[in-house]
């Protein structure tokens, strides 16, 4: 069925998809127009195969059903779909390279808040199973201002609750269970029976799955296969409104989790993932362990783990990650990438076997199983490597630091700004950028200044704009740059790191270290006098 429509304004992907409060996808042709931009983007749907599902929050069913709908009146020869419409994304991202899809359709907004007046979103990922480039996302965008018709099928609703194949005309409909080959996958590249043995020595962890999409994933792991105790895994059932939970594993936000591992009766381990199950906090008893420090930890430690024991071929941190894996890198003679935030530019260094292990400081780690962040392959490569070395988190913190030195690391974020002042602060300290180099501040002398462009080494693309970065001569840096995942005003997200090559201990408080830093940042950018904010939304 031909249906007329008119382009909508504002469909720009941003660095995971497209995300807008769940009402506006609801509207009349939102979801319809950027599917079927999508579909006339990539070359149409006819003969193809494609992967759908998300992370479970509010209007997933809905739209999965659309989707399908679409993809037959499109030409689309199979759609697989995760049983009641569920897929982690880093499932969904394994699915289309282990079934060689065509690409998938993930639906959700991450570690973003769900239900009816919260937030929604659907992201492209192409035949590698990553995200689609800016090239990619750049003609879908051209697509949504010329759109005149979308094609919807005239179908019942496929029932998505029994596992199994369906028609809906000529496409077929495979409904998968959404863990199996997820789980196999694990099994695969981690040493289970080791990781079996320590928990059955009395080994205790808790696992905040945020009521959220990797509930299932981490039971069916955790506590069917590897003999972690019933109940190991919290707020397990992925539920519309995720339980009026912030799905978003960071300490501001996992506060239980936070205050159980610092409590008197702690467990071993902690760990929690967001909405769609690509993002992870890890904390040992007693001690917070920051995005950038595991990545460093998983980079020393990975050939530990099955998978990873011929060794990493290379590392790849964002820009506003701190330098801890580059350092690791170094003492393993292997290649050390640095890229723009959005996972999507780690793909090309994973096709390329130029990189192993790649991670980001907003809590997202993952390797070259699947072409996405992980969070619970982060949380399994940390059990395998506290199964192997036989320490606590807090003494392999402590022996990392004393090797390569700490990186003292924080990300304050404004949230929810008016566009025109994230703006102002922005365009304020990038027409002072070409003065600084040589400027004092306190106390530290800033050795560079710039607003960071990468060439991909793969294909020679440039992305200019990615960051604005101040590094001082002492290793220390400041970057500011606007967040490419809200759905609400703006948000500058400070990036804050300070380098001390013999740490003092465990007991140091992050963000008295950073104080310097943190100084240094509003003298130069002005964030809190320019918004008017006496102090960040969030600290993570």
């Amino acid at each position: 069925m031909r249906v007329a429509t008119q382009p909508i304004d504002g469909q720009k992907p941003g660095t995971s998809g497209l995300r807008k409060k769940t009402k506006v996808f609801m509207s009349k042709g939102y979801l319809e127009n950027f599917i079927q931009s999508i579909f006339d983007a990539t070359g149409g749907a006819t003969g193809k195969t494609y992967v759908v599902g998300g992370d479970g929050r509010y209007f997933n069913d809905s739209a999965t059903q659309t989707i399908l709908k679409m993809a037959a009146a499109n030409g689309a020869e199979r759609v697989i779909v995760g049983q009641n419409a569920l897929l982690s994304t880093p499932a969904a991202s394994h699915l289309i390279r282990l079934m060689a899809t065509d690409g998938g359709l993930i639906l959700s907004a991450s570690h973003n808040p769900g239900g009816p007046e919260e937030d929604f979103g659907v992201k492209f990922n192409t035949a590698n199973g990553g995200p689609a480039s800016e090239a990619v996302t750049e003609a879908i965008l051209a697509r949504t201002t010329e759109i005149r018709e979308y094609f919807i099928a005239d179908h019942t609703d496929i029932d998505l609750s029994r596992i199994g194949t369906q028609q809906i005309g000529g496409m077929e409909v495979s409904v998968i269970d959404p863990v199996a080959d997820y789980a196999a996958l694990m099994e695969g590249l981690f040493d289970f029976p080791a990781i079996r043995t320590m928990f059955a020595a009395g080994f205790r962890m808790r696992f905040d799955a945020m009521c959220a999409v990797t509930g299932p994933y981490a039971r069916e792991i955790l506590e069917r296969r590897l003999g972690a105790a019933p109940g190991t895994v919290v707020n397990g059932d992925p539920l519309p409104d995720f339980g009026g939970m912030h799905p978003d594993p960071n300490p501001t936000w996992a506060q239980a989790l936070m205050a159980e591992m610092f409590g008197p009766d702690a467990p071993d381990f902690g760990a929690a993932s967001d909405g769609d199950g690509d993002r992870n906090m890890v904390v040992g008893r007693g001690i917070y362990v920051s995005p950038s420090d595991s990545l460093a930890v998983l980079a020393a430690n990975a050939h530990l783990a099955p998978g990873y024991r011929g060794g990493l071929k290379g590392v790849a941190r964002s820009m506003p990650t701190s330098t801890a894996a580059d350092r690791v890198a170094e003492a393993l003679g292997i290649g050390c990438y640095e890229t723009p935030t959005g996972w999507k530019f780690f793909g090309n260094l994973l096709d390329a076997g130029k990189a192993t292990l790649c991670g980001e400081e907003s809590f997202g780690a993952g390797s070259d199983h699947v072409r996405e962040k992980d969070g619970l392959w982060a949380v399994l490569l940390w059990l395998n490597i506290l199964a192997e070395r036989k320490e606590s988190v807090s003494e392999i913190m402590s022996g990392h630091w004393h090797r390569f030195g700490r990186n003292y690391y924080s990300r304050h974020d404004y949230e929810a700004l008016p566009v025109e002042v994230a703006n102002r602060v922005m365009a304020g300290l990038r027409d002072k950028l070409a003065s600084l180099p040589g400027q004092e501040v306190e106390g530290m002398t800033i050795g560079a200044a710039d607003d960071f462009a990468y060439a991909d080494p793969v294909d020679g693309s440039v992305s200019k704009g990615q960051g604005l970065r101040v590094v001082f001569t002492d290793g220390s840096r400041l970057v500011l740059r606007l967040s490419g995942t809200g759905t609400e005003g703006a948000t500058i997200r400070l990036y804050l790191e300070r380098y001390v090559a013999v740490p003092e201990g465990l007991a140091d408080e992050v963000q008295a270290a950073l104080a310097p830093v943190i100084r240094a940042a509003e003298a130069l950018a002005g964030i809190r006098a320019e918004t008017g904010r006496v102090a960040p939304d969030v600290i993570t």
